[in-house]
């Protein structure tokens, strides 16, 4: 039981980081809470699936053309909708999430809805760990996951574009007065984001279908692990998927499946509660804006 609640909470805790991080990163550069990741993630699995199965492209270039593709779209949608409504949070969180919704339900509409919509495995069969079945699929999200990790902070600490996300981050109109655009570095930051969620959903997808309500689902568990983590925060995103995934895991073991949502519902609460910011967020608290 504990091998198996070891290896099965960290690789929950990895699919958890991995759909979180994209959301966190546009939010910690340029503070643009991208409410349409559920319907990127979604379009990203949908796209897959139709370049394999309309257009017969191989595998890993029908993965490479949707990480580009969900990219892209994310750049255009910030120079088409956010740039509008910069600066105003309340009509960024309504124009993105009405973006995402009229995606998803747009496949809705188009009738993509029935249990046909799977991607391939990149690796079919399993290994025993400790006694534990755990098949390749998940050993591959565990490794992706962390290669994505070593990534960013190679790509943030090293490369130009990286260093300018940091800039905008820690101080933007420091960062603008030194050359570095805002618009440019908010609608690149966006179009990784989206990126981000291109590739979480093609790597957990294959071990389910694809369905419309995923990307809802995606969306709370983005901004959940955002909450207790601290949304501008990568260690913190880390550090919250951990507790989150292995909570789930101990709730479906030792209660019932259905009450594993309400793990993301609660620890919302909980840290609004005791802590606004998330455990390392740098936001200032309550009693400091008072």
């Amino acid at each position: 039981m504990i091998p198996s609640i070891i290896i099965y909470g960290l690789v929950n805790s990895v699919s958890l980081a991995l759909i979180a991080i994209g959301f966190s990163l546009t939010f910690g550069i340029s503070g643009v809470a991208n409410f349409a990741y559920g319907g990127f993630y979604l379009l990203s699995g949908f796209l897959v699936w139709m370049l394999l199965n309309y257009l017969k492209f191989p595998f890993i270039l029908a993965i490479v053309a949707t990480i580009g593709i969900v990219g892209l779209l994310g750049f255009i949608t910030y120079w088409v909708i956010l740039l509008r409504v910069r600066g105003i949070p309340l009509s960024e969180v309504i124009a993105t999430f009405a973006l995402g919704v009229g995606i998803l339900e747009l496949f809705r509409w188009l009738g993509f809805v029935t249990y046909e919509f799977t991607l391939p495995y990149f690796k079919k069969g399993m290994v025993m760990i400790a006694g534990v079945p755990v098949d390749y699929q998940r050993l591959f999200m565990i490794g992706i996951g962390l290669a994505l990790v070593v990534f960013l902070y190679f790509f943030t600490h090293y490369t130009r574009l990286g260093l300018a996300f940091r800039g905008i981050a820690q101080n933007e109109r420091t960062a603008i007065s030194l050359g570095i655009k805002s618009d440019w570095t908010a609608a690149l930051s966006l179009a990784f984001g989206s990126a981000m969620a291109s590739v979480a959903a093609i790597v957990i997808l294959p071990l389910g279908i694809i369905s419309i309500n995923q990307g809802y689902e995606v969306l709370l568990v983005a901004v959940a692990v955002g909450i207790v983590g601290g949304l501008e925060s990568v260690p913190g995103i880390l550090v919250a998927s951990l507790i989150l995934g292995y909570a789930q895991v101990l709730t479906g073991i030792y209660f019932k499946p259905e009450w594993m949502m309400v793990v993301y519902l609660a620890a919302i609460v909980i840290v609004l509660a005791i802590k606004p910011s998330g455990l390392f967020g740098k936001f200032k608290e309550l009693e400091e804006r008072v």
